[in-house]
């Protein structure tokens, strides 16, 4: 009966636990979706307003800092400090988009380029405000407790019933290891930002590294 009752328990942790790690590490795929996102969104952006001339200038200028200011708060040095709402940084892009509305359009042509860059400049900010969302999310604390407690359980049996030896005691510790493991695989997954586990931040470490490379070009041209 006691075999049983462990094998109802080991196929229902087994199920939970491969449904949390699947869960967790959509919600990683998706987060890096999103920087992903930003990044090329921002890159875009800056594209868009340097195609409509010069008087873009300021508004490219402000988005660049926005720019530097995301990725420092997105991957910052130290993993505590990581920031995925910053009001401050929010700022920067509503300047940035007082700055486009500011510039007044000659004819139909330069009013689409400014309808595009606005179109941007609101996708930017759903996606902030998505990153933002990310934070605090994650599984709740009480099914991790009651799976931990369903393979206390589950472990207590195999050494119950298990033949008291080296190689047994050897293999449980491994295979405990083993769910301690995927257990703090899908706290990190969750947390996507700050762990051991991080999202990638080679999109925008790119995006900031070409908007000051397109203003070190510019400015270069500027002063020859």
């Amino acid at each position: 009966m006691v075999s049983i009752s462990m094998a109802v328990v080991a196929t229902i942790s087994a199920l939970v636990l491969g449904l949390l790690l699947s869960n967790a590490n959509s919600s990683f795929s998706a987060v890096q979706g999103q920087v992903t996102s930003i990044s090329a969104e921002i890159l875009r952006l800056d594209q868009l307003l340097r195609r409509y001339g010069s008087e873009t200038k300021l508004a490219r200028e402000k988005l660049r800092e926005y720019a530097e200011r995301k990725r420092d708060d997105l991957f910052p040095t130290n993993p505590a400090e990581v920031h995925l709402g910053d009001q401050s940084t929010y700022e920067l892009l509503q300047e940035v988009e007082d700055l486009v509305l500011s510039v007044k359009p000659a004819n139909g042509r330069d009013q689409w380029w400014l309808t595009q860059a606005m179109t941007l400049a609101s996708k930017i900010g759903d996606t902030r405000f998505l990153l933002a969302q990310h934070n605090g999310q994650g599984t709740p604390k009480a099914v991790l407790l009651l799976l931990v407690f369903w393979l206390t359980l589950l472990f207590g049996s195999f050494a119950l019933f298990a033949p008291s030896n080296v190689i047994t005691k050897a293999t449980l510790a491994l295979c405990a290891l083993a769910i301690a493991g995927s257990i703090g695989m899908i706290l990190e997954l969750e947390r996507g930002f700050g762990g051991l586990v991080q999202i990638s931040p080679k999109a925008m470490n790119h995006a900031v590294a070409a908007l000051q490379a397109e203003a070190n070009n510019e400015n270069s041209g500027s002063h020859t």
